[in-house]
């Protein structure tokens, strides 16, 4: 995918001047389709066709892969908005990673399959709880430690 972004973008990040930009450029981005104050669904923005095809390549591989920060954010957005919306959320994440990285010179460090759980965990908590409880279980929560 790297040869491919560095062949589409150029290797100078700076030309873009947010990650936005650069994501809209692609075509990752939402359409914007609006009518008396009513948002319709809408395709993404036309961007490089041959970005897109590297991106959505390996937006697939991240899915597959459980581990990391972004199978975890294609398991959460694909379980509300469909495997192909989240496809596109991941190819966006990418994205603005890859702009970071080229702008600034930072190297890509995963926060983890378990970022979304360490970032909230009431709602980890709670979620739990109420998986059991649907199951037919009765739980009592006490605090150790």
């Amino acid at each position: 995918v790297a040869d491919v972004v560095v062949a589409e973008t150029g290797a100078d990040m700076t030309r873009f001047a947010t990650a936005g930009h650069l994501a809209s450029w692609a075509g990752t981005t939402p359409g914007h389709n609006e009518s008396a104050g009513r948002v319709k669904s809408t395709k993404t923005r036309p961007g490089n066709p041959y970005l897109q095809g590297a991106l959505g390549a390996a937006a697939m591989a991240c899915a597959q892969n459980p581990g990391t920060y972004l199978g975890a954010r294609y398991r959460r957005i694909s379980s509300r908005r469909g495997p192909m919306k989240a496809n596109v959320a991941i190819q966006h994440t990418m994205l603005i990673a890859i702009w970071h990285m080229g702008r600034y010179g930072t190297l890509y460090e995963d926060p983890g399959a378990d970022f979304f759980t360490r970032l909230h965990p009431e709602r980890a908590k709670n979620r739990a709880l109420h998986q059991l409880e649907a199951m037919g279980y009765q739980v009592t929560l006490d605090r150790t430690g």
